[in-house]
C-alpha cells in the first residue's frame, strides 16, 4: 500500500512540472499570481518554468528511485523515511536558486 502511495505522489510531483505553463501561470503558480503587472514584467517566467519542469521531474524520479533502492535493501520504514527526506531536501535549494536567478 505504501509503494502505491509513493508512486502516486511521485507521479503528481512530476505532473506538476508539466501542468504549469505560461498560459496558466497566473492561476496555478503561487507567488506569481499575486505579483503586480510591473513585477511580472521583471520576472523571467519562461526561464523559471523551464527550471521548474526539470526540478519537479528530478524530484519525482530521484525520490522514487531512492525509495526503491532503500526498500530493496532495507525495510519499508527505512524506505519511507528515506523518501520523505529525499523529497524534502531539494526545496531550500529551489527557493534560493529561483529567488536569486529569476527575479530581475
Amino acid at each position: 500500500m505504501t509503494t502505491i502511495a509513493i508512486i502516486i505522489t511521485s507521479a503528481i510531483v512530476i505532473c506538476c512540472g508539466y501542468i504549469v505553463t505560461e498560459k496558466n501561470a497566473d492561476i496555478l503558480l503561487a507567488g506569481y499570481n499575486t505579483m503586480s503587472k510591473k513585477e511580472k514584467e521583471t520576472f523571467d517566467l519562461k526561464g523559471y518554468l523551464g527550471f521548474f519542469k526539470k526540478f519537479m521531474l528530478s524530484v519525482g524520479v530521484y525520490s522514487f528511485f531512492i525509495y526503491s533502492l532503500l526498500y530493496s535493501f532495507f525495510s519499508l520504514e527505512v524506505a519511507a523515511i528515506g523518501y520523505a527526506i529525499s523529497i524534502s531536501i531539494p526545496w531550500p535549494y529551489f527557493l534560493y536558486y529561483t529567488n536569486k536567478k529569476f527575479i530581475k
